[in-house]
């Protein structure tokens, strides 16, 4: 099997006819917050992003990969590596299910996928995230995927109905 691929889903890399989901996701308002963005961004510049995906990891210090599951072809979300810092041997990770595929377990499968492609091909020593404090269903996904509570940041993100939360720090040893 494929170090990107478990039984159930598969990551792979964006292709164009990803373009509708991407944009979807990128402007959903709702995720704004946790995404750290405030406007949405046009399919001109997400074909842009899709075609230079042929960048490495080392170069664009971030890669998105789509969750599709495996039986169906079906995209169901997708995952990021960011911050990517090959000296330090660590980057972030972010992940997008979309809503009508949440809580069946893709995103766990997903991270878990990740981390061992993290580990094995890209030799990371450490994923971190930042999640909001309010953010229950991505703080049990992370601990669940064995990620342990570094720190908090107290009043650092400004939503949109201009309040700041905390967000909570968690990293994995790879």
């Amino acid at each position: 099997m494929n170090i990107l691929e478990n039984e159930h889903i598969k990551l792979r890399a964006p292709e164009p006819e990803d373009l509708d989901f991407l944009y979807k996701w990128e402007n959903d308002s709702n995720i704004w917050d946790v995404a750290d963005t405030n406007e949405p961004l046009s399919k001109y510049l997400i074909k842009r992003y899709i075609a230079y995906s042929d960048k490495t990891i080392y170069e664009k210090k971030q890669q998105r990969l789509i969750i599709e599951l495996q039986n169906q072809k079906l995209v169901v979300g997708c995952i990021d590596l960011y911050d990517f810092e090959a000296i330090h041997k660590r980057a972030g990770i972010g992940i997008v299910i979309d809503e009508k595929y949440r809580k069946h377990g893709f995103a766990f499968e997903a991270v878990s996928v990740l981390k061992n492609y993290a580990k094995k091909y890209l030799h990371l020593h450490q994923l971190y995230c930042y999640i909001s404090t309010d953010n229950e269903a991505s703080i049990n996904l992370f601990k669940k995927a064995d990620f342990k509570t570094s720190g908090e940041l107290k009043e650092w993100i400004k939503t949109s109905d201009n309040q700041y939360t905390d967000v909570v720090i968690l990293t994995h040893l790879l």
